[in-house]
């Protein structure tokens, strides 16, 4: 499980979007209001956005957020007009290790995951194992269910060039919850191909885990947020529906679909 949020708008500093906030992902990682199955964040962190070429890149860390004795410095330097940043609380049997935090990167994707699959090891990664194209599986680095969650879109957007993210994420819950059985899976996403911003709030035998969005928060002036927790208490923060996947854009007003 993880606490995560995304930003969209006008170019910021990082200190604006991660550390600013009164209700921050750093005071997420060691007071979360409405965290499932833990009590605080502190196996890692890891940051996302894309550079000047609008390729992607991350900044993680396995030590908790409130211990980067470089994060200030960096936050009062990198800048962005697309955020992506969680707090993790490492799910039993996944390691605390680089390779296993987010956000992952691949292609023009940012990628982060707050959940879980459950019976992850028994019984859903070999079925991922066999059905996932080889060159897909060679990318998987680490050992943890949300990476391979982030494989199996990636599956489906390879597969069918005219596939669109939301349904491939969509394909994507469906396989797992055909897999599943009585098994239980939570699956909130945040997913970016450098232009717009998805985020999805979804639940396989289990409500879904919390996930807000503003258009309206004048911290962050014409931008556009999504958040496990709101980060403000003053901005228009709204539920995400559950099973259904938020689209934000620059330009356009957000749009939800249903999964």
């Amino acid at each position: 499980m993880c606490r995560m949020a995304a930003y969209l708008g006008p170019s910021i500093r990082l200190q604006q979007f991660l550390l600013q906030p009164e209700h921050s992902l750093v005071v997420q990682a060691y007071a979360p209001q409405e965290l499932v199955y833990a009590k605080v964040n502190a196996d890692g962190f890891g940051v996302g956005w894309y550079n000047q070429d609008n390729q992607p890149a991350n900044y993680r860390n396995t030590q908790p957020i409130w211990a980067d004795s470089n994060l200030g410095n960096l936050a009062n330097v990198l800048e962005a007009d697309l955020w992506l940043a969680n707090v993790r609380s490492a799910t039993p049997g996944n390691p605390v290790n680089h390779s296993n935090t987010q956000p992952f990167y691949h292609g023009d994707l940012l990628f982060m995951h707050n959940g879980y699959i459950g019976n992850f090891t028994e019984q859903i990664r070999p079925q991922l194992f066999e059905f996932l194209d080889s060159n897909i599986l060679a990318g998987v680095q680490g050992t943890c269910d949300s990476e391979y969650l982030f494989a199996l879109i990636r599956h489906f957007l390879a597969d069918n060039e005219d596939m669109a993210i939301e349904e491939a994420v969509a394909e994507s819950f469906s396989v797992l919850d055909d897999w599943l059985g009585n098994s239980e899976a939570l699956l909130n996403i945040i997913i970016s191909d450098g232009e717009l911003v998805y985020a999805a709030r979804h639940g396989i035998n289990h409500d879904s885990p919390s996930l807000y969005y503003t258009t309206d928060d004048e911290s962050f002036a014409d931008a556009q947020l999504v958040a496990s927790e709101r980060l403000t208490k003053d901005g228009l923060w709204q539920p995400v529906p559950e099973h259904e996947i938020l689209v934000l854009s620059a330009n356009e007003p957000p749009e939800l679909l249903a999964l």
